[in-house]
């Protein structure tokens, strides 16, 4: 590769998958020009970076790997809980036992645009996937913990697969029939609930955007219903909108 440029080898080396560059950069050890070696450096940090990000996802299924008697094994999540407004969401989903989908993790720490590729690989990977609700009027009326519940019995119903096994972030489902396993910061410890965390969450903030456009006032696109400074001066200034939940406004008003 000594007869390409140093621009050449940057074009070839940004196109290589990860799990072919060390033996590209063999190639290159080779070439004395300075340029070259800082490209190896970089690659190489690549490659150990890609390494690490591999071993973390190993280790996110150590729960999932608990139970290997149990075919389907489903990971429920929420998002909602917070917020002034708009219904809670959960999502369950149940990944193939060989699912390796890296980058995945607590949806609250991956960028938007993140969240929204992993959402696409997800449901494309996928054995199954559901969205239970719960809306205000049913988070005012039984408060939002039970509300919270009663989305993800609704996840769970919806499944087109029956899972042998629940993982659940912090929470015990009640009236579930089916194991199920609490843990504690469960979406950044478990593939299946992580995977459940960014399917709910990008479901809602799409959600949140649509509202947006039926009530612009109260910039849910932008707060997705949580009480930012803005949003409570929109309250204040434009009253409630039917999807405000009545028992999280009642101090603000």
């Amino acid at each position: 590769m000594t007869n390409m440029t140093i621009s050449d080898i940057k074009d070839m080396l940004s196109n290589v998958p990860v799990c072919y560059l060390e033996d590209k950069l063999n190639e290159l050890k080779s070439d004395e020009r300075l340029g070259v070696k800082k490209l190896i450096d970089k690659y190489e940090k690549k490659i150990e970076a890609y390494e690490k990000e591999v071993e973390r996802i190993i280790q996110m299924k150590a729960y999932e790997n608990k139970y290997p008697n149990k075919k389907y094994i489903c990971g429920i999540d929420e998002v909602g809980r917070g917020p002034l407004s708009g219904p809670v969401v959960s999502a369950a989903v149940i990944l193939p036992k060989d699912a390796n989908i890296l980058y995945i993790n607590d949806s609250k720490k991956l960028t938007e645009s993140k969240r929204e590729e992993l959402y696409d690989i997800i449901m494309e990977k996928a054995i199954a996937v559901s969205i239970g609700m719960a809306n205000v009027d049913v988070i005012d009326d039984i408060n939002i913990l039970n509300a919270t519940y009663e989305s993800m019995i609704s996840a769970i119903n919806s499944l087109e697969i029956k899972p042998d096994m629940i993982l659940v972030d912090a929470v015990t489902i009640p009236r579930v029939k089916i194991p199920q396993e609490p843990i504690i910061k469960g979406d950044a410890k478990s593939i299946s609930i992580a995977a459940a965390s960014i399917i709910a969450k990008v479901y809602r903030d799409r959600l949140m955007k649509d509202y947006a456009k039926l009530f612009p006032e109260y910039k849910f696109a932008k707060n997705k219903g949580y009480g930012t400074q803005e949003h409570i001066e929109a309250l204040k200034t434009h009253g409630p909108c039917p999807i405000h939940r009545k028992s999280f406004i009642k101090s603000i008003l």
